[in-house]
């Protein structure tokens, strides 16, 4: 078998966030992990990061960095939006777990990320399941690390579908669009997997789950955990039958891109003010606006295969 490829996870740590890193810990040599601001409070999302980590026996060997604990703009007391109401008050479906022996590093995570680009130049690939804030100040604090980067996955935006925090707006996004920005803008090689990929290639139904609870591991054990809350607001809320894991799609589509049955070059660009629109990501299917190609846009997956190494992954925790 050939080396593991190296990336470095940027994540706010909740629900899906969690089956995505130990997806990325099964199939990929991982650097180190930076947490962004985004599903739940920050201190919360950090220890359920460590506790992940642990759960896939890697305890004490990846590193775990904090990062920008809100957006790039955000100002003032004001915090962006949490949605403890998916995930749980602890962003693990309540389960309310032991704390992980691990603690997180003393340095920032824009800086290690900078770092760690400049040291490995075009060995360390990224994947973004978070607000891409830290991502952002990396760039702007050293733009020379763009072309050190051979390649970034994100889940994050739609392709002219229907966002999940807002009708026209994907979580991520949304959160912090000026951060978005100038990631898609950064020159950097980038494969986008949206919202619309995860509701029609990642829910796993009840049937699905029944499936992975009789695998009898503690990879199983510990994704019915999490995704307790998340399933009674999908079927309420979003009206999907099942739980979703756009994180985990991502994390997948990383580590092997033939589950990606289509894709194609797109001009995106994110809306930063919108009365109606903010967090909005423009995917210029038709090259309407003529402007530079910058995104590959996941378009469909493999599911039979995606579900495949969901389960190969939870099946190899114990």
């Amino acid at each position: 078998m050939s080396e593991k490829k190296r990336v470095i996870i940027d994540t706010d740590t909740a629900g899906d966030d969690t089956i995505a890193i130990l997806t990325a810990l099964h199939y990929f040599q991982v650097e180190g992990i930076m947490m962004t601001g985004g599903n739940v409070q920050f201190n919360q999302q950090v220890e359920n990061a460590l506790y992940t980590v642990q759960v896939a026996g890697h305890g004490g060997k990846v590193p775990v960095y904090k990062g920008c604990e809100g957006p790039i703009m955000g100002l003032g007391q004001k915090e962006h939006r949490t949605v403890e109401d998916v995930h749980g008050k602890d962003g693990m479906g309540d389960s309310f777990f032991e704390k992980a022996i691990q603690s997180p590093e003393a340095g920032h995570a824009v800086d290690f990320l900078i770092e760690r680009v400049h040291q490995n130049p075009g060995e360390i690939h990224l994947l973004a399941i978070a607000p891409l804030t830290n991502i952002a100040m990396a760039l702007k604090k050293d733009p020379t690390i763009a072309s050190k980067i051979p390649h970034l996955y994100i889940m994050g935006g739609t392709n002219n579908a229907l966002g999940n925090i807002t009708p026209s707006a994907e979580y991520n996004f949304y959160v912090d669009p000026e951060a978005a920005k100038i990631v898609l803008h950064s020159g950097i090689p980038i494969t986008m997997v949206g919202w619309e990929m995860c509701t029609q290639y990642s829910i796993m139904d009840d049937q699905d789950h029944a499936e992975i609870e009789a695998l009898g591991t503690k990879g199983a054990q510990f994704f019915k955990d999490v995704n307790k809350v998340v399933m009674r607001f999908n079927k309420t809320v979003h009206r999907l039958n099942g739980t979703t894991h756009p994180d985990t799609l991502l994390a997948a589509v990383a580590a092997d891109e033939s589950i990606m049955t289509k894709s194609n070059l797109y001009h995106v660009d994110v809306e930063t003010v919108g009365e109606l629109t903010r967090g909005y990501s423009l995917v210029d299917i038709n090259n309407r606006l003529e402007r530079t190609r910058n995104v590959r846009v996941c378009e469909a997956i493999d599911r039979d295969a995606f579900k495949e190494m969901l389960l190969d992954v939870l099946q190899t925790i114990n």
